[in-house]
């Protein structure tokens, strides 16, 4: 039987370090201000409501399950989830450092360590390569069901960080008003997620953006341009996601 080795250690340790961090953020809280209250301060369209943010619970609950599952005696040689190497640990180091930075005001670094993030959560998704090889249901639901919802998470967060720092910046938009830059950022969450869909068969991975989607109709309920896109977009996203499941394969 092989022994933990040092990548399951350091998973384990940067999940438990990441969790800490995002408690704290809140709970004491971190510069004296939340999360939501730094987020509230941007007048921006491609914001959810509130209690779309509770998805963090269940990222965290998936995250969880996968650094115990990598931990088994069962899982400590397997390959697939050997190709993850260190990118786990660094997205944890990005997650814990953009609080941080969030926290303490360093907007325009938050974009830069969104990224890190992103992309470590790309080269995992990559690396395992998720909705083209069949894996045991064990596996499924506690390595590629929370990484797909992370993933579909980080990426709706990406394009909401990068407009409050462009509305923090008072952008003049090139002229084009922030309702339909908010729309054109939905209908390029829209395609990422078609994409998933029809070539990953990811159901996780559209349904994060749905629930997104929703929650942004819901927030902007005074701004109808955006609410109406936000639904009507939500709608095909779940669509094309079924029409995706339902598919015998994906397209490689």
């Amino acid at each position: 039987m092989k022994k933990v080795g040092l990548r399951e250690v350091l998973n384990l340790l940067a999940f438990l370090g990441t969790v800490t961090v995002n408690g704290l953020a809140n709970a004491l809280p971190i510069n004296g201000q939340t999360t939501g209250e730094i987020s509230d301060r941007f007048q921006v369209y491609f914001v959810p409501a509130g209690y779309v943010f509770s998805i963090w619970g269940l990222i965290y609950l998936g995250l969880l399950g996968f650094v115990v599952y990598q931990l088994l005696p069962t899982q400590r040689s397997s390959q697939r989830l050997g190709r993850i190497g260190y990118w786990f640990v660094l997205s944890c180091l990005a997650n814990s450092l953009w609080i941080l930075l969030w926290h303490y005001e360093f907007f325009a670094l938050t974009v830069a360590v969104m990224l890190i993030l992103l992309i470590s959560l790309i080269a995992i998704y990559l690396r395992l390569d998720i909705g083209r090889v069949q894996v045991a249901t064990a596996e499924k639901w506690l390595v590629d069901t929370p990484f797909s919802i992370y993933l579909g998470w980080i990426t709706v967060a990406t394009v909401a960080n990068v407009t409050a720092l462009l509305s923090y910046w008072n952008w003049s938009g090139w002229g084009i008003g922030a309702q339909v830059w908010a729309v054109i950022m939905l209908v390029i969450a829209t395609a990422l997620a078609a994409a998933m869909s029809l070539t990953r068969r990811d159901i996780a991975y559209a349904l994060v953006i749905v629930w997104a989607f929703v929650g942004i109709a819901v927030k902007q309920g005074g701004t109808p341009l955006v609410v109406w896109s936000a639904a009507l977009l939500a709608v095909m996203v779940a669509a094309i996601g079924a029409i995706g499941v339902l598919r015998r394969k994906p397209v490689v």
